[in-house]
């Protein structure tokens, strides 16, 4: 896996240069209040533990930083693989519609290697699951500050968590599938399958079949498909998935006319009152206070 250096297919880049220099002024005019205004007797404990605190701070900025730079060459670096592997044909390209006439008129395989997040949405009906990146529950200081960033940047609108690789993967498809058959690897979009498919090849399986664009590529009648939702919903979420602002629901409400356009404009205008609400609210708490302060 070192080897490969995969990259983490959610990593946003984030600059955080502007915010160093801001945060290195204001502590060094701090650092000059407190110089000037305290005697040397008190200067000294406080000076160092907030130096720490500064050094700490800056450390994991730097993290961060390098975290994010490791992942744009990793995924610069991955896709020049991909492209090459697929020029050489060690993966074989099919077309969503191409890849379901595969699954039912020859019975191959399909592994779908998406995170459970999309999986439960919809899937392809008698597929092999077995996600290449999984959602990151864990709560340790780099991925909480990942996740924080993920949400910061994006993640709050889109819905995309924070997804990690499992280190069993090759194992469990190992369990599943014998490296002589025909494996027809798919994902959401099309970026992960192709890691797999790396991933896959390096394992020892030969007989690798790429959906190119992802599953959400694929028409109606391309695939028999299973779950609550349709296929092409299955990589949306978020506030954009709530209010329907999203490309697949666009074209949704195209074809299903104003009721389902109706719905959207609803939970829209729901989100305008409560945010009302809420306003007025906090200014009735705010005159509240002032004149329990005022008395």
């Amino acid at each position: 896996m070192d080897s490969l250096r995969l990259p983490s297919l959610n990593a946003l880049t984030v600059t955080h240069s502007s915010f160093q220099k801001e945060q290195s002024a204001q502590f060094s005019g701090k650092l000059n209040y407190f110089n000037s205004s305290m005697s040397p007797s008190l200067k000294l404990g406080p000076l160092l533990r907030t130096h720490r605190f500064r050094r700490r701070v800056i450390q994991m900025q730097a993290e961060d930083e390098d975290y994010d730079l490791k992942q744009m060459r990793d995924m610069a670096a991955a896709k020049r693989r991909w492209d090459a592997m697929i020029r050489e044909g060690k993966i074989n390209i099919l077309t969503p519609r191409e890849a379901g006439y595969a699954i039912q008129l020859n019975n191959r395989t399909l592994l779908d290697v998406r995170p459970s997040v999309e999986r439960k949405k919809a899937w392809v009906k008698g597929s092999t699951w077995i996600p290449i990146f999984e959602v990151d529950d864990r709560f340790e200081m780099g991925t909480i500050s990942r996740k924080v960033t993920n949400f910061m940047m994006g993640g709050w609108w889109s819905g995309v968590p924070t997804l990690s690789y499992d280190n069993q993967f090759i194992p469990k498809v190992e369990e599943k599938c014998p490296k002589d058959a025909d494996l027809i690897v798919a994902c959401q979009r099309g970026l992960r399958s192709l890691a797999a498919c790396e991933l896959l090849y390096n394992a020892g399986y030969r007989n690798l079949f790429w959906v190119q664009g992802g599953l959400e590529t694929s028409e109606e009648e391309d695939l028999v498909i299973e779950g609550p939702q349709p296929l092409k919903f299955a990589g949306i979420g978020g506030v954009s998935e709530f209010l329907g602002w999203t490309d697949q629901q666009r074209v949704a409400a195209a074809k299903e006319g104003w009721g389902y356009r109706l719905l959207f404009s609803a939970r829209l205008v729901g989100v305008f009152l409560v945010a009302d609400a809420l306003f007025l609210g906090a200014q009735q708490v705010s005159r509240y206070i002032q004149d329990i302060r005022s008395h």
